[in-house]
């Protein structure tokens, strides 16, 4: 049985993998200080990933995903591994300046984001730590993920409003283009990278439509069985003060990814799995106060 090491393994992106590798037969392992409950079936290695010691020396590690956000992570954590097979780490489409040509590429030069900021350039510091320590490591870029344990309030905040009965407040005409990239399809890719070792190691990831806001809220309240009305919102409001969104639409070039990989997960379909989890598990999604916001200043 292959040895799977995750680090996090606790929250969202981290959890899923931890326990899609458990569905996939592997011997999964996760890094956390074990402040919350743990996904079932994984071996704990309970430490701070800051002060890891020799927790991690004497076992060998098949896989290592990391979720890291900076080059200290990665550094701290390449320090404290013994040997180990592949490494893959989940960095993001913030490294990817807002001024730059778009679609984004895997050849675009990266740079800071105004709208990202810190996140996007520690993560920019951390890939090139990790490549320059270990040239053999994959990097994945992906958009807004969503789907089940999606503790964000992005399509959450949808769905409570639907469930409520409320009107939805658009951000201007709702024609601003996302992209999304179910977790499920992110573990499949990283299942391609396992198996096909491929000579690029820098991928973007991502469906390679597009959906707009409109559209995104539609399926939604469709899902959740609501008869939807719009209100668009107009500047000088700034959206993210009752929105999941920055005001700001951006495309990755996932061509790469799709000739690996030649489907990804149909969008309705995910946003209906993400519903039926949410039902169940509106506790673990960290909400924002959007609501408070628009009872005061938009109804």
């Amino acid at each position: 049985m292959k040895k799977l090491l995750v680090t996090g393994g606790t929250v969202f992106v981290s959890r899923y993998i931890a326990e899609y590798y458990i569905q996939q037969g592997y011997e999964v392992y996760v890094l956390n200080r074990n402040t919350k409950p743990q996904p079932k079936g994984t071996k704990l290695i309970q430490a701070d990933r800051h002060h890891i010691s020799n927790a991690l020396q004497n076992i060998y590690f098949d896989v290592v995903i990391d979720t890291g956000y900076t080059a200290a992570d990665v550094a701290l954590l390449l320090e404290a591994l013994g040997s180990y097979g592949d490494y893959i780490f989940i960095s993001s489409s913030a490294v990817y300046p807002e001024y730059a040509p778009q679609p984004f590429s895997e050849k675009t030069a990266v740079g800071e984001n105004r709208f990202w900021g810190r996140y996007g350039t520690d993560k920019i510091e951390a890939e090139q730590f990790l490549l320059n320590q270990n040239p053999d490591a994959y990097i994945l870029r992906p958009p807004y993920l969503y789907g089940q344990l999606n503790n964000v309030y992005r399509e959450a905040f949808v769905f409570d409003c639907a469930l409520q009965g409320r009107k939805f407040y658009l951000p201007k005409d709702g024609k601003m283009n996302l992209q999304f990239f179910h977790i499920n399809d992110l573990c499949k890719f990283t299942d391609i990278l396992l198996s096909k070792h491929p000579s690029q190691h820098i991928f973007n990831v991502g469906n390679p439509d597009m959906v707009c806001v409109r559209e995104w809220v539609r399926l939604c309240y469709e899902i959740v069985g609501t008869p939807l009305e719009f209100v668009s919102v107009y500047e000088p409001i700034e959206q993210r003060n009752y929105f999941s969104f920055y005001d700001y639409e951006y495309q990755l070039d996932v061509s790469q990814q799709c000739q690996l990989m030649s489907q990804t997960k149909p969008f309705a379909q995910g946003l209906k799995e993400s519903f039926e989890w949410y039902k169940d598990h509106t506790n673990m999604v960290v909400k924002k106060p959007f609501f408070d916001y628009i009872n005061t200043h938009l109804v």
